[in-house]
């Protein structure tokens, strides 16, 4: 047998025994500390990957082509492709749930953050947006569950105070968007606050963490590792924070707010 027929034959296995376990589809989007720059410097990774932040046959994700298949770092590499990818909160999030809940069954990762984006540029019609909702929308086609959207956005509007003003209303607009778009009102969303930013940060930290909508819960960065450039988190904070969103997750599992509608 070919080394192709085996890879092949391998993946078929792998696919077999996941299909017979539930799928439990997060959504990853925003901008740079979600699409994941832990490990990167002068453009250039690192190439450390934590054991936090392995592969794992439980763990899947969706590519450029939304098409399944099993996940590794750089978990964004063929998403946001205009930087250098590097360690994420993702894999270290999906690692942490399969930790500390053996019966999950499998994590099914969606990323579509892009680095760099400004609230705006998220609005419903624009080319993020429709993103977004595409690649949900594929997720959803063999079947599992979509338990919820990781938010972490908000950097590039602190650079200017008219962008932090309207940062709450866009935001609030974007969540009812989405559950709307997704047909899940009460779809589970975990938002990270900043954890850096410039001139009006605690402007836009007010905003998500008092964005008064319901079934959405805030993860707080603010005291994680920055890389030297005072932007980006270190890959230790990636994993951190990847574990402060399992458990974020975690405490909601008795509140089933999700889409399990194959739209």
């Amino acid at each position: 047998m070919s080394k192709l027929l085996i890879v092949m034959a391998f993946a078929n296995i792998i696919f077999l025994c996941n299909s017979s376990k539930s799928h439990n589809i997060f959504l990853l989007a925003g901008q740079s500390n979600m699409a994941g720059l832990g490990g990167v410097v002068n453009n250039t990774w690192e190439g450390v990957v934590p054991p936090e932040c392995g592969p794992n046959h439980n763990i899947l994700k969706l590519n450029a082509k939304l098409r399944w298949k099993k996940a590794k770092e750089p978990l964004s590499s063929d998403i946001d492709t205009k930087w250098t990818m590097g360690i994420g909160p993702g894999m270290p999030f999906a690692n942490s749930i399969l930790k500390k809940n053996s019966s999950f069954g499998v994590v099914c990762l969606v990323p579509c953050a892009i680095s760099g984006t400004k609230m705006i540029e998220w609005a419903k019609g624009t080319s993020l947006y429709n993103q977004l909702i595409v690649r949900a929308k594929a997720s959803l086609r063999k079947g599992g569950s979509i338990r919820a959207l990781l938010w972490y956005q908000g950097e590039s509007d602190t650079t200017l105070k008219p962008n932090a003003d309207a940062y709450k209303g866009r935001l609030q607009t974007f969540f009812k968007d989405v559950r709307t778009d997704l047909e899940s009102p009460d779809l589970l969303i975990i938002q990270i606050a900043l954890a850096s930013g410039l001139n009006f940060t605690e402007m836009v930290r007010e905003a998500q963490m008092n964005i008064g909508l319901p079934n959405i819960k805030v993860v707080d960065a603010k005291g994680l590792p920055l890389q030297l450039d005072n932007i980006h988190l270190t890959t230790p904070a990636q994993v951190r924070l990847g574990n402060l969103l399992a458990d974020a997750f975690l405490s909601t599992l008795s509140n089933k707010h999700y889409c399990n509608t194959n739209i």
